[in-house]
């Protein structure tokens, strides 16, 4: 859908980010004071302007209050969540909770939020701060720097922030957003206090558990303290999964050999448990001066053991098909199974001082150190049917998301022929096992220092700072080099493997129509074997785990950045004006080694230096008491991530011309204008009605592709490589990204009785936007979904509070194909709709009972090939519910 005709004139039609489709919880205010922020300052309310923290005291209500508060008065374009510390949404990860902002739409993995696209951007061009210190993001190999949101759990913070348009003191790299995950101060509380939560549920696929718990604990005086905590969240769930290789393309008016190459049945067994711990200290030895110190742990674990049996449609001995269906005689079956470990690691580390002078002058100084780890750990077993245990079948591919098989015998003989009809597959017929070794690493430690420096002078604010970061980071992209026969062990070696004394008796659980059953595979026992086998092969010296990762796939990068800024806020009778200037300075250190024809190595070694100048003004004009309207432009960027430019490749001498397989060491980043504008109406009964536009002008955009390096990066041996092709990540042309915002909450204080117990909160965003190479034009952003929706009707009252929240968003581009294809080889993800109910009863002010029931629409999630005729992944986790109890004193 085209919600804005492309036209210069589109630009103009700018309106920006509204705020909250479902804040949580905030401080209790006692006022929903609408007039302007400074008047606003001067009511007998806590400026939540004056501090990060947002304190959980109460309820939706009172959390709308201070949300909206801190958005009315902000300097910028901002979105503000009190996190979900008395757990009034059953969210256990950050992603979960910034879904529910407006703008706001987030990709799953196997059901679990992990990443989010803002105003359906890349998630790229989203950067994150924790505590509004940079923290970078390396997702699994390094080729993104997408943050994974699913390893910070919701209950480790006192509230998020989206900062839809930049101000000077913020970071640059962020072309959409920039996220600010704030955590809790000891001294938002006077005393001791505690509170926590146990809970303990089932999934609705499968049966298995889920549990939950949490406790955080405080005491602070006028002068000091404390705070340590805790989190766990544990689910053992089942994932349906169907996927198609690929489809075939007619050849002529007689082919009758198209369609999918084959059909794929997974079943994912595993469990996902996020770990969390905290403790903070701060010191205020006198008004105006606080130090403090916060240390944060997160663990992400995830265990999986996946089964799958492929049926190689184009390989069977003859028949039909098609896109309806087909009858094949002699289909071999390859097995896949696993046992993968999974593991994200962040070690964060912050210690700060501020001083607020009398005077009107401010300072504030933190160091940070962080440290990320990413790993995969994942060993393949696969093995096939031989040709006489290969079963005939016949498919029906009229719903071709659940394609039903219907499986026969193979009549032996000089052509084979399609026998009797079967009731199952035999499992136990698959031979020549192998093992492929699947493994992924990336490290980073991170240092950064940062300043910011204020002083009033009247109706004028200066402000400057600088931030200074050191990174490292090193790692390798996914690699499956090393392939171990499991099948032909060396003489002597006493080891035996049968990969078909692992089939149990116990039946998959799965919603989806197959044709036939299938059991578990006790993929335990099978990878406790593999290892020993490993393990023993490698003592007899056959079995090389060096192999494991081809050095082509490693990467170790360095990476400096040293900026400053000088920004002044000019306030008036009416609004404010805040104009600002940003210097980024980057050096990159990138090292690699190339793997040239015959196995021989060469280092290779390629660095980046470049500065740029980032300026950005933010408006805001008070119309009324009520009204507010708000302009604002800036620049920004968004870097390659690790992976995409790492100078470690595979390079063939012998092709004519040569083939280079890697990174894209000489990379530019994509850089952004954009504009913003917001029309805000403050409602009574904390209430808020806006819409908010958006645009934004993006160079070199980055996408994958096959060409002509055009460039020495690769040259070496006095070898010219710059005519070779090179398959990677490069930059193509222009793109624009625009949309509308339409946000409205407010708690129905106008009904009589018991009726203003009622509330909504709800936004809807329309997007559109292209970006253009040299091959295709007008090639949607991935991630951009048409349009995104949150909606929540609440009820809050007599110790009640019920929510129902859904949330909405349609189809957007995944992944691009093959560029020379048109879009007929793009890979889509569908739309879904998500219904979520919590429930939450205090039985005493101290202490109170809770009930989530997510996912009960039991989405199914899925992806196909150019049309939903061809779908490629078909998955669903099934509904979720969990109950507990809440408790604080």
């Amino acid at each position: 859908m085209t919600i804005v005709r492309r036209t210069a004139a589109s630009t103009i039609a700018i309106v920006v980010a509204t705020f909250a489709s479902a804040p949580t919880f905030g401080q209790q205010l006692v006022t929903d004071d609408p007039r302007p922020a400074d008047a606003a300052a001067t009511a007998p309310v806590e400026d939540p302007g004056a501090s990060d923290d947002i304190v959980v005291t109460g309820s939706i209500v009172e959390a709308q209050r201070s949300s909206i508060l801190q958005k009315r008065m902000a300097d910028n374009l901002v979105d503000i969540a009190a996190a979900d510390a008395v757990g009034r949404f059953p969210d256990q990860n950050s992603a979960a909770a910034l879904a529910r902002l407006p703008a706001v739409a987030v990709q799953r993995d196997q059901g679990q939020e992990r990443y989010v696209h803002v105003r359906g951007a890349p998630n790229r061009w989203t950067s994150v701060s924790i505590d509004n210190v940079p923290v970078i993001g390396v997702d699994e190999g390094g080729t993104t720097r997408a943050f994974r949101f699913d390893a910070i759990p919701a209950v480790l913070l006192s509230g998020l922030a989206i900062n839809k348009s930049l101000t000077s003191n913020l970071q640059a790299e962020a072309i959409v957003a920039n996220i600010d995950l704030r955590t809790y101060s000891p001294m938002s509380e006077k005393g001791l206090n505690v509170q926590g939560d146990v809970g303990y549920g089932v999934m609705g696929l499968g049966s298995g558990e889920q549990r939950q718990g949490s406790l955080r604990a405080s005491w602070s005086n006028d002068v000091f303290g404390i705070v340590v905590g805790g989190s766990h969240y544990r689910r053992n769930q089942v994932t349906d999964n169907r996927e198609v290789g690929l489809y075939d393309e007619p050849t002529g008016a007689t082919d009758t050999q198209s369609g999918p190459t084959e059909i794929d049945i997974r079943s994912y067994r595993l469990i996902r448990e996020n770990n969390g711990l905290f403790a903070g200290l701060e010191y205020q030895p006198a008004d105006g001066q606080r130090m403090w110190a916060k240390a944060i742990y997160t663990g992400f674990n995830d265990d999986e053991q996946r089964n799958q049996y492929e049926l190689r449609l184009d390989r069977a001995a003859s028949g039909t098909r098609d896109l309806t269906g087909g009858d094949l005689v002699r289909v071999p079956v390859r097995g896949t199974f696993n046992d993968g470990q999974y593991r994200t690691r962040n070690y964060i580390n912050t210690i700060g001082g501020e001083v607020d002078g009398a005077n009107g002058f401010k300072a504030a100084v933190a160091l940070n150190y962080t440290r990320t780890e990413n790993t995969t750990d994942l060993p393949l077993v696969q093995a096939s049917t031989p040709t006489s245990a290969s079963p005939s079948l016949s498919f029906d591919f009229s719903d071709p998301r659940f394609p039903v098989v219907q499986l026969y015998a193979t009549n032996a003989g000089a052509v084979p022929s399609r026998g009797s009809a079967l009731s199952g597959f035999d499992q136990r017929t698959l031979a020549a096992p192998m093992v492929i070794i699947g493994r992924q690493d990336s490290f980073t430690d991170s240092y950064t220092m940062k300043l910011d420096v204020s002083q009033e002078l009247g109706a004028v604010t200066l402000s400057a700072g600088g931030l200074y970061a050191d990174r490292s980071i090193t790692g390798f992209t996914f690699a499956t080099a090393n392939v171990v026969n499991l099948a032909s062990f060396p003489a002597g070696s006493g080891l035996g493997f049968d990969i078909n004394s692992y089939v149990t008796d116990q039946r998959w659980d799965t919603g989806f129509p197959l044709g036939f059953t299938l059991n578990n595979i006790d993929n335990k026992a099978m990878r406790g074997d593999i290892d020993t086998i490993l393990a023993r092969l490698r003592t007899l010296g056959t079995y090389d785990p060096s192999r494991d990762v081809p050095v082509s796939n490693r990467y170790a990068l360095g990476e400096k950045l040293l900026a400053g800024y000088g920004m002044a806020k000019f306030t008036f009778d009416g609004g404010q004006v805040v104009a600002g200037l940003r210097v980024e300075h980057f050096d990159l250190d990138n090292r690699g080694t190339a793997t040239l024809a015959g196995g021989r190595l060469e280092p290779l070694s390629v660095g980046q230096r470049y500065t740029d100048l980032f300026p950005s003004v933010n408006t805001r004009f008070d119309l009324t008491d009520r009204l507010v309207f708000r302009m604002a432009g800036q620049r920004g960027v968004a870097r390659p991530s690790f992976g995409e430019v790492r100078v470690g490749s595979s390079i063939d001498d012998t092709a004519s011309p040569g083939q280079i397989g890697g990174g894209n060491p000489t990379l530019r980043p994509e850089y952004t204008w954009g504009l913003d504008s917001s029309l805000e109406y403050y409602l009574p009964g904390s209430g808020i009605l806006s819409v908010a536009g958006f645009h934004r002008w993006v160079d070199d955009v980055l996408y994958g592709n096959t060409q002509a390096v055009g460039s020495d990066a690769f040259d070496a041996g006095g070898i010219d490589r710059s005519g070779y092709l090179l398959s990677s990540t490069f930059n193509g042309g222009r793109g624009r990204l625009y949309g509308v915002e339409l946000n409205y909450q407010q708690q129905f204080t106008f009904l009589p009785g018991i009726l203003d117990g009622f509330g909504f909160q709800g936004n809807v965003t329309l997007l559109d936007g292209s970006f253009d190479t040299a091959e295709r034009k007008d090639i949607r952003f991935p991630g951009t979904s048409n349009r995104i929706a949150n909606a929540s009707l609440y009820y809050e009252k007599f110790g009640l509070s019920a929510r129902v929240s859904y949330q909405h968003r349609t189809r957007w581009l995944d992944t691009l194909g093959g560029l020379g294809l048109g879009g007929g080889g793009d890979e889509y993800r569908a739309g879904y709709d998500n219904v979520d109910v919590a429930l939450r009863y205090a039985v005493t002010p101290n202490f109170s009972l809770y009930a989530d029931l997510s996912n009960l629409t039991d989405a199914v999630y899925s992806a196909y090939q150019g049309n939903e005729g061809r779908p490629t992944e078909v998955e669903q986790i099934g509904r979720r519910y969990l109950g507990g109890v809440r408790f604080n004193f």
